[in-house]
């Protein structure tokens, strides 16, 4: 969207200078996106000492347990999901090697 603004050209050196902007458009939409962030940050600052995290042995041991039971029930289902027949198939298919000319080898 063009948009045609007056900005401090005191403010606008600072910022392409501190942020090595090389122009004013990239300045400007950087500004932008860092208020765009400003929500996010907010909502992870309102939800500081409500989140628990157990980075203990024990949990992540449980944690990799409860990952190869749920491997392992999938293997084990007759009706375990694949791959689309045209993915098995491209697997399959040898790969043609170009000739040297096509390679761009041309004597």
């Amino acid at each position: 969207m063009r948009t045609n603004i007056e900005i401090d050209d005191k403010l606008m050196e600072a910022a392409m200078s501190a942020g090595n902007f090389k122009t004013k458009r990239e300045a400007v939409e950087e500004g932008l996106r860092m208020i765009k962030r400003r929500k996010a940050y907010a909502a992870l600052l309102a939800a500081r000492g409500t989140l628990h995290w157990d980075d203990s042995d024990e949990a992540w041991a449980q944690w990799r347990a409860q990952q190869a039971t749920q491997v392992n029930e999938s293997a084990s289902t007759p009706y375990a999901p694949q791959a689309p027949e045209s993915v098995r198939k491209a697997k399959a298919a040898p790969i043609a090697k170009a000739s040297p000319a096509k390679r761009g080898r041309v004597k």
